[in-house]
């Protein structure tokens, strides 16, 4: 078990606390830009307007209370669950690791914890150094696109590059959609000074909510969005970081414990989904942060030239992120099994908590896939996109965790488990078709056939 200090977890923070020091666009940076775009052409049809009425509309009710979704928890239960949520312990995930159940997630907070807001401690160096890379860079591509499509900046007030402007110059987007669209134009009274102003800033009621926050002190949602802990103000909403960050980590912790899929793909959905109730993030925020951190994390288990070998602030180089991951579990799997007394399959299983069942899981994390959202795009509705032609690399996220599975049956599964499609950002694209995922559902059918052919070979 390893101490480590606030070092590492300072970029990360800065993601949704403070503007960034502005930097050139990197070319992840630019592959995610241009996949998140058709944000930017949404007031420019009905369809887009609709979505974007909508989009306000839903991210009040669920805020509120006056839409009840199928939560894990009691609605004020799980207001409790957002206010604690609202603090990122990526240095080493612990906060998602309940995801795990409460045997394997007890067996990983007592090896990797957060000790204060500064310390850390992490199950060993190589796990320490996988999340931190893989932070490091979604977390990058979730920030460059706060300020690009609030105002077409790197930080605000520093013009992105020719090749960043050139997005919105092909496609005929504009910025600050959301502070447009929903009466809070970027500098005006109560917006965001930049562009894209929070809900808590647009809607026209924002539920307290009062508590403990994940180190149990005193706390409330505004300390949280107007601060003074984390101030939120002039951070553009457009993508969410924490949800970048939620997705990031619950994936990462699924394929490092494969046993617990399914329900690590719900833990995510469920902490992007607090970003709502929170007050935070529009539906359309946690969604693009779903979708990028998905995108990311396939095209690093792809050994995507642009992705490994990178210079990423905080973390050292990883140059095989496969082979860093396969490094980092083996740590996983021994301090799991050291401390739960058994092996993981068994522990796995040895669950009572609010992730324990699976009907419910499925129940929360569908009602996120699109938030009811209207359907931008109708050519892709209800049509299955071909994962294995459009985005072969996705089928990692799956092969990973399940390698007895090849590449094409991975991406078979994908496909046969997408959402309905057609949403705001599925545009025909190859990154749009990452909108479409469902993992929840696509890593149980992953998981049973695997079992079926562990059993057939016996």
């Amino acid at each position: 078990m390893r101490i480590l200090n606030c070092a590492a977890i300072a970029f990360s923070l800065s993601l949704t606390t403070a503007i960034v020091p502005a930097m050139a666009q990197t070319a992840t940076n630019i592959a995610v830009l241009k996949g998140l775009s058709p944000l930017s052409v949404l007031g420019k049809t009905q369809n887009g307007k609709a979505a974007l009425s909508s989009n306000f509309t839903v991210t009040g009710g669920i805020q509120t209370g006056d839409i009840r979704q199928p939560t894990l928890l009691p609605f004020a239960e799980q207001q409790q669950q957002a206010l604690r949520d609202a603090f990122i312990t990526d240095g080493n995930l612990a906060e998602l690791a309940d995801g795990l159940g409460t045997t394997l997630g007890a067996a990983y907070v007592a090896r990797a914890h957060y000790q204060d807001r500064e310390h850390f401690t992490s199950i060993s160096q190589a796990v320490a150094d996988l999340i931190a890379y893989t932070n490091g860079t979604t977390g990058s591509d979730s920030n460059s696109g706060k300020y690009f499509f609030a105002n077409a900046t790197t930080d605000g007030k520093t013009a992105v590059s020719a090749e960043a402007a050139d997005i919105l110059k092909q496609n005929g987007g504009s910025s600050d959609v959301f502070g447009v669209n929903y009466g809070r134009p970027a500098g005006t009274a109560g917006a965001d000074a930049y562009g894209d102003s929070r809900p808590f800033q647009t809607e026209p009621q924002v539920l307290a909510i009062v508590g403990r926050d994940y180190f149990g002190a005193p706390a409330n949602n505004t300390v949280y969005n107007r601060g003074p802990v984390m101030n939120l103000v002039d951070s553009p909403s457009f993508p969410s970081g924490h949800t970048t960050y939620g997705y990031m980590g619950s994936i990462l912790l699924a394929l490092l414990v494969p046993e617990r899929y399914p329900e690590m793909i719900t833990r995510a959905s469920e902490y992007g989904n607090d970003r709502i109730i929170i007050g935070a993030h529009y539906a359309m925020d946690v969604l693009g942060g779903r979708t990028l951190a998905t995108y990311d994390l396939a095209h690093l288990l792809a050994n995507d030239p642009a992705y490994v070998g990178q210079t990423v602030k905080g973390a050292p180089v990883i140059k095989d992120y496969p082979a860093a991951l396969a490094a980092a579990r083996a740590d996983v799997t021994a301090a799991l099994k050291s401390n739960c007394g058994a092996e993981i399959a068994v522990c796995a299983k040895d669950d009572t908590g609010r992730l324990s069942n699976p009907a419910m899981n499925q129940a929360a994390y569908d009602v996120t896939q699109t938030y009811g959202l209207p359907v931008v795009y109708p050519k892709n509705f209800g049509v299955k996109e071909d994962v294995n032609k459009l985005a072969p690399e996705a089928g990692h996220l799956l092969t990973a965790a399940f390698p007895s599975l090849s590449l094409e049956e991975a991406n078979q599964i994908l496909t046969e488990t997408e959402g309905p499609g057609g949403g705001f950002l599925d545009d025909g694209s190859s990154f749009g078709v990452y909108s479409r995922l469902n993992l929840q559902a696509a890593s149980q059918m992953a998981m049973d056939l695997s079992a079926q052919k562990a059993a057939q070979t016996k």
